[in-house]
């Protein structure tokens, strides 16, 4: 195996393909090999012939291997809406690490995540005031089904174990996530394995929302699953049912007006416990501190993860009523473990003195309040796209937005080579199969909301030229 020089990279047989500028700032080095790493959600195959190395994140600026520029349109992975390399955040990590790098967070603990916890409950809806914390979002909704599970047995309703997820869901790749979430190629690749007793209700995007900004006028009647289900598999029979409030990783899905107002109503009825997945629109995406209150519905149980610390360190959350934290501790003797369930990177200090710094930088610059702002600028540049030929879809709400490419020979092709072109054009954001996600930082100032789009229709030609 060849040692790479500066400016080395090498090609999927381990020889140097082409001569690169390699940053070595950060402490990043240049990979003697691109072959160990097998890369998650990724064509490793393509990847590696091609490699898209980032060296740098500062502000809402990435730089590559080639020392290129490239603006973040998508907030890392929606994780990142206070810009990259918050010197707020990176010294209170610093600092915690020098000072308690770890605990275990069983039988012990430490005075940051009880400040954390209250921190989070005062921007939570409703009495959502109890918080359980995990690694990730993934593990923030496998905690939340064993929350539901253990609090309907507290309750004298163990019969309850179906939960109900939508199709488009995406709520995380372990089996309880995956099970619950609805992307084809998930659910088909580990069906197998998955979760006995889920049911899935219809995604919201109807053939009528055809360039709609904001929340679609129809499509209310979709809740009505719901109700469907109850009838079908017995309402006493089911724990939950879990939805993201704007479908996220799908591309942007957001519920038509009356959607989760219906849902809440339906889950009133039958005893049903109502799940939002924050994981993505938490912490402002949609314009308020959750979704839950941007579209006035306030459910039982909120997951968050991704922005709760900027990305910065993993870290996910369950927030839930008071009363289902209550009754399954209060179902338990005394000096009893009451809920065998955790992690052991449960809350861990670093990533509470991130999510602490998070919480103060959310104040100080009042951030709800300016993603708010910023969001009809936002909307406003993403429809201006509409004239392409090549679109053939685009909605959006808040600070998140998507952009559905018309097909090109199999689906999934033109997101991806749409994707690439524009990465090559200088911005960077997601893409799921044939959409384009775009979630820009809440601190990006209007020049960087132009600068995205022009990037991106520049990267948008490029792709139609091929």
């Amino acid at each position: 195996m060849n040692r790479l020089n500066k400016g080395d990279a090498l090609n999927k047989h381990g020889g140097i393909f082409q001569k690169v500028s390699m940053s070595r700032s950060g402490g990043t080095n240049i990979p003697n090999s691109l072959q160990e790493h097998w890369m998650p959600f990724t064509s490793n195959r393509d990847f590696k012939d091609n490699p898209r190395l980032i060296t740098e994140a500062k502000g809402i600026y990435l730089k590559d291997h080639h020392g290129r520029t490239h603006i973040d349109a998508s907030s890392g992975l929606f994780c990142n809406p206070l810009g990259h390399g918050r010197k707020e955040i990176i010294k209170a990590v610093t600092n915690q690490l020098e000072q308690l790098d770890y605990v275990q967070p069983f039988q012990q603990g430490f005075g940051g995540s009880f400040e954390l916890a209250a921190k989070i409950a005062k921007h939570t809806p409703g009495d959502l005031n109890r918080i359980f914390y995990t690694i990730c979002g993934s593990s923030a909704v496998e905690s939340a089904i064993k929350i539901v599970i253990a609090y309907h047995k507290a309750k004298g309703q163990g019969q309850r174990f179906r939960f109900v997820g939508r199709e488009r869901a995406y709520h995380g790749m372990n089996v309880g996530a995956t099970s619950v979430g609805g992307m084809v190629n998930n659910v088909k690749t580990f069906a197998s394995i998955l979760m006995p007793g889920v049911v899935h209700m219809r995604h919201t995007h109807l053939p009528e929302h055809k360039f709609v900004k904001g929340q679609p006028e129809t499509g209310a009647e979709l809740a009505n699953d719901l109700e469907r289900i109850a009838t079908n598999y017995g309402a006493e029979n089911i724990a939950a049912c879990i939805v993201e409030p704007t479908a996220g990783s799908t591309g942007t899905l957001v519920p038509p007006k009356g959607y989760l107002k219906r849902l809440r109503e339906i889950c009133d009825k039958h005893g049903i416990i109502l799940i939002f997945d924050e994981v993505i629109t938490g912490w402002g995406r949609m314009g308020s501190a959750f979704a839950a209150q941007e579209f006035g519905v306030t459910p039982d149980v909120i997951t968050m993860a991704k922005a709760t610390t900027n990305g910065g360190v993993p870290m996910g959350v369950v927030a839930v009523k008071e009363e289902i934290y209550n009754a399954v501790v209060d179902a338990s003797p005394k000096g009893a473990v009451e809920l065998f369930h955790g992690y052991t990177y449960s809350g861990i200090p670093i990533a509470v003195a991130a999510a602490l710094a998070v919480q103060d930088i959310f104040e100080k610059e009042d951030i709800f309040k300016r993603a708010k702002e910023l969001s009809p600028y936002f909307l406003d540049g993403l429809f201006s796209l509409k004239d392409l030929d090549c679109i053939e879809n685009i909605r959006g709400y808040g600070m998140m937005g998507g952009i559905d490419m018309k097909l090109k020979e199999k689906p999934g092709k033109a997101g991806f080579a749409c994707f690439k072109a524009c990465y090559e054009a200088g911005v960077n954001f997601k893409a799921t199969g044939d959409c384009l996600i775009l979630a820009p930082a809440f601190v990006c100032e209007k020049k960087h909301i132009d600068e995205i789009f022009e990037k991106l229709r520049n990267g948008i030609k490029s792709y139609m030229k091929q």
